[in-house]
């Protein structure tokens, strides 16, 4: 069980990490990037998000029950 919980836990934090970067390349990204040399706020969630459910969900995958 704790297996199939790392699994979905890894696939949603790709899913959020593919969309921190299709959020970086936004305009509004862009334009912020420019001007303040920073991402936007959800950038960084996504981000931050994806980070920690891949961490999670390999520790879950790799030390769960067996």
């Amino acid at each position: 069980m704790n297996k199939a919980i790392g699994l979905v836990l890894v696939i949603v934090g790709a899913i959020l990490l593919y969309m921190s970067y299709q959020a970086s390349e936004s305009l509004a990204s862009e334009a912020s990037q420019a001007v303040m040399n920073e991402p936007t706020d959800s950038t960084m969630w996504y981000l931050i998000g994806g980070i920690a459910a891949v961490i999670i969900g390999l520790y879950a995958v790799l030390k769960g029950k067996k």
